[in-house]
């Protein structure tokens, strides 16, 4: 069994009930945004929901932290430029103290996803997924335009850069998204 299949089906997820692009987007170590924008032939851009520098109340052990480290919490939406569509929910926890200084300013400022941003200013980066799950949309639902009890294709993943964790990333779609068959 692969690791892609390991990885999928200990979460519940049977892979050859996924379309090729949804088991791309679980399992990819890629950035999301030219990845969909190859896909949907539409620009990506980001919308922030929130970001906030907050200290962490327990152990982080994904990110190695512990408790009262600061970390910038952040949810966005991957959006069609044109067609205003969400495709992705992403929330991440961001090390600030283990980033560039300019990357940081340029995160925190800027309306740009974060792959955008390692390239431009070149940030050598590994990424490593830890988690896959289905889940219900809940509160995401509205974004989405979807009920609330609909099922939600999710990863979690996270960046290291220098051997450090820096980012620890969890991407939300609803499952009904990404099925045309290739």
């Amino acid at each position: 069994m692969s690791k892609m299949q390991i990885s999928l089906t200990s979460k519940h997820i049977e892979p050859l009930n996924l379309s090729p692009f949804q088991r791309i987007l679980l399992t990819s170590d890629g950035t999301l945004t030219e990845i969909l924008e190859a896909y949907l032939l539409e620009k990506i851009q980001l919308v922030k929901i929130s970001e906030n520098l907050v200290k962490v109340a327990k152990p982080i052990p994904a990110l190695d932290l512990d408790i009262d480290t600061q970390v910038i919490e952040r949810k966005i939406l991957l959006q069609g430029k044109i067609s205003l569509n969400n495709y992705i929910y992403a929330e991440s926890i961001i090390v600030p103290e283990r980033l560039d200084s300019r990357l940081k300013s340029r995160l925190i400022e800027s309306q740009e996803p974060m792959g955008r941003l390692w390239l431009e200013h070149k940030l050598e980066t590994f990424k490593e997924i830890i988690d896959s799950a289905r889940e219900t949309a809940e509160e995401l639902s509205d974004f989405f335009n979807i009920a609330k009890e609909e099922k939600m294709l999710c990863r979690t993943y996270r960046v290291f850069s220098n051997k450090k964790p820096i980012i620890m990333i969890t991407e939300k779609f609803p499952e009904s998204y990404f099925l045309k068959k290739i």
